[in-house]
């Protein structure tokens, strides 16, 4: 018992970071401009942008229900972590990345209105996008590639 509680914890605490790296990101970013603003590192260039909406900025200005989004599907995830004992450690994984994620861009929709997005690639063209991004998508891959190893 103490073991899946310990194992549920070090999932939570994986979140805990994702959001600390990711909110320590932006803040960079967003109070730093013009130090890092263009700057070109290969793959990829630091812009600044606000992005009012979700992904590639659907639903744009819809503030109050892209946060109560990001709140329902925070406490999900943290039932799901905690509450559902037949999650195998990928999809507490996946729910943990997911997880962090989610609260990381919330709190900017909450708190400032907006998602600090910073990353451009510069080998596609591609929407602009921070690490509570990139975080959600690798949880949502590693989802798909247990659903698909499960299901085999």
């Amino acid at each position: 018992m103490i073991n899946k509680i310990k194992t549920k914890l070090y999932f939570v605490s994986l979140s805990v970071f994702i959001v600390l790296i990711d909110q320590f990101t932006k803040y960079l970013i967003f109070y730093n401009k013009k130090l890092f603003i263009n700057k070109d590192f290969i793959l990829f260039k630091i812009d600044f942008i606000k992005n009012y909406g979700a992904a590639f900025n659907i639903f744009s200005g819809s503030r109050v229900f892209l946060s109560c989004i990001s709140i329902f599907f925070s406490i999900l995830l943290i039932y799901l972590i905690f509450r559902k004992n037949t999650l195998n450690t990928f999809d507490l994984y996946s729910y943990s990345f997911i997880l962090g994620g989610t609260i990381g861009n919330g709190i900017d929709r909450i708190y400032k209105g907006f998602v600090v997005d910073f990353i451009n690639l510069n080998i596609i063209n591609f929407p602009v996008f921070n690490l509570a991004d990139i975080s959600i998508n690798i949880g949502f891959i590693f989802l798909l590639y247990s659903i698909f190893k499960n299901s085999r």
